[in-house]
């Protein structure tokens, strides 16, 4: 059985466009950059084929 090769590159784009609003925020709202890791975090586990 062979199985299907996921591609993982629509993660990585997501990566970089959530590290990108990430920065953003954090020019705009400091405290509230917080808000925007959890999506990074996991983002970056699935382009990593973590989850």
């Amino acid at each position: 059985m062979e199985t299907a090769k996921k591609s993982r590159a629509i993660y990585w784009l997501l990566f970089l466009v959530s590290v990108a609003v990430f920065f953003t925020v954090y020019a705009f709202g400091g405290g509230y950059c917080t808000l925007v890791l959890p999506f990074n975090v996991t983002l970056f586990a699935l382009s990593l084929d973590l989850l």
